[in-house]
This record gives C-alpha cells, structure tokens and sequence, in this order.
C-alpha cells in the first residue's frame, strides 16, 4: 500500500500536531494544578531513584535492539507479509507505555508527592487516545490511501 502525500498534508499534519501539543500542554497543566503536583522538566528523564533509571534504559535499550531485529526481518519479507510486532510504529507505542507504567509504579512506590503517579498514568491514558485516535482514522484523515 503506497500513500501519495500532497504537499499540502504536510502543513495539515503539522497543525494536527501543534494542536495536539497545545492541547496536551493544557491538559497537563490543569492535571498538575488540580492534582498539586510539580511540572517535571521537559525532555528529562526524571528518574525516581538509581532502581527505575536502571530498568528505564533496560526498556530503552531493548525496544532499540527490537527495532534492528524488526528491521531486518521485516525487510526481508514482503511488505504484507510483514510482522506488526516488529513494526517501528508499535514499539514506539510499546516504549511509551511501558515507560510511562513504570514511571508511574515508582512515583506511586517511592515519589514523595503520591498524586505524581496519578498524574503520569492520565497524562499516559491522553497520550494513548490521541495516538490510538490518529492512526485509527488516518490522522484525521490526512492520509488517504
């Protein structure tokens, strides 16, 4: 299945996606005010303890060496024939929730605010929606097969 792509779908998916970070910023900050808990830094880590950093980059590294193992056997097969689990697409989906599981288990477990943990699993069950959303109606449509 081969996706011809206007130019102008570009300018659309980044608006879908602008709108989905502001939505998500304001999401976020409601969450935080309401639940009392610290907005965290943006693209850090934010590791609870040396416990979760650990099994963090063991998630990370695995859905790395995942991704060459599902690149190489998936390019060896035809297109239809290939593994869904193997995907690019589904192991991003896979880390973040897996990720984000964890990161709330050890906010739950060992975060001094216990509201964090409450925090992370909605800012997580958002994120899945809008992504489950977006690739079940072809990002709203902008792609057309």
């Amino acid at each position: 299945m081969y996706y011809e792509m206007e130019p102008s779908i570009w300018l659309r998916l980044i608006l879908v996606l602008c709108i989905f970070g502001v939505v998500l910023f304001f999401f976020n900050f409601m969450i935080r005010k309401l639940l009392k808990v610290e907005r965290k830094k943006f693209f850090s880590y934010n590791h609870i303890n040396s416990t979760h950093k650990k099994i963090d980059w063991t998630i990370r590294i695995l859905i790395i060496v995942c991704m060459f193992v599902g690149l190489s056997i998936n390019v060896q097969n035809d297109f239809s024939e290939g593994y869904w689990f193997l995907e690019t697409y589904f192991l991003l989906f896979l880390f973040i929730v897996l990720s984000e599981i964890v990161t709330a288990f050890m906010e739950w477990k060992y975060a001094e605010n216990k509201n964090a943990y409450l925090f992370t699993i909605f800012q997580l069950l958002f994120i899945v929606a809008f992504l489950l959303l977006m690739f079940a109606s072809d990002f709203l449509g902008l792609i057309k097969s």
